[in-house]
């Protein structure tokens, strides 16, 4: 067979991600200031060369801030995403492996959670505790595992029944050598594509409760707190909430676009309209 060429959607996705992950990587070596560094003689600058995306209200460098921001965005989303995959994993296996009982008790909570709106949930849940970029993390993983739960109870039961399956069984494997070697090796596609999108999601959570003030907390840089900061200037200090609205604009939609294109290029029919 041909090596069908790349999916352009997959290749710009890429691209989007990995030049974001290298920019938070290398924001110790790439910043030109301190992001928590208070310049009172350098308050609401504008955009220039000596400060690429302005000042804030306490003359911090943006650009630098930005760069910082983009680490705890994104480790946001890889915690967040883990906790909920590792959990919506185990759940999914059990509920689509044993079916009868289990299933029936891990899909009635599933469907109570998913009766939830998250992002109330979130709230609510983190009312109680002390805001903090751990607490965050917990929290988002916590409440997204529904829809890789029903992900891969569905893949069980598709492959379940499959000739390789019942074989093994047949020569006496064990539950978790089924479960572990031969069902969720061939359900791990839908999985890694659930977990990409599942970080834009994360991302976009977070953002959203460091905006209202209950996710990251000041000095500490986040892309919602300095939206957070921006909303007071907004009149004539246009940068503090153009670079990070687009900055969150441009990685969920990189995130959302290497999920798409993945899952299109393994299963093509998904695309098909």
């Amino acid at each position: 067979m041909k090596a069908s060429a790349v999916n352009p959607l997959v290749l710009l996705g890429f691209v989007i991600i990995s030049s974001i992950l290298l920019l938070a990587l290398l924001a110790p070596i790439i910043s030109p200031y301190d992001p928590d560094a208070i310049d009172v003689k350098a308050i609401l600058l504008s955009p220039s060369t000596q400060h690429l995306m302005g000042t804030d209200g306490l003359g911090r460098d943006v650009f630098s801030r930005m760069l910082y921001g983009a680490r705890i965005s994104l480790m946001v989303g890889f915690v967040a995403v883990g906790i909920s995959t590792v959990i919506g994993i185990v759940l999914g296996a059990l509920a689509g492996f044993y079916r009868g009982w289990v299933d029936t008790i891990v899909m009635r909570v599933v469907d109570i959670m998913l009766s939830i709106p998250t992002f109330f949930l979130i709230l609510a849940v983190i009312a109680f505790l002390t805001p903090s970029i751990w607490n965050i993390m917990i929290v988002i993983g916590l409440t997204s595992w529904m829809g890789v739960t029903r992900l891969v109870r569905a893949e069980f039961l598709s492959l379940r029944n499959r000739e390789f399956v019942l074989a093994a069984q047949t020569l006496g494997a064990k539950d978790n050598r089924l479960i572990f070697t031969h069902l969720l090796p061939n359900s791990l596609t839908p999985i890694i594509v659930s977990s990409i999108l599942g970080i834009a999601s994360a991302v976009l959570i977070e953002s959203g409760l460091s905006f209202l003030g209950l996710g990251v907390q000041a000095p500490q840089a986040s892309w919602g707190n300095i939206l957070t900061d921006g909303k007071e200037y907004i009149q004539f200090a246009w940068w503090l909430s153009l670079f990070p609205g687009l900055a969150i604009l441009i990685t969920v939609l990189g995130y959302n676009l290497l999920g798409d294109g993945l899952r299109d290029a393994y299963n093509p029919k998904s695309g098909q309209h």
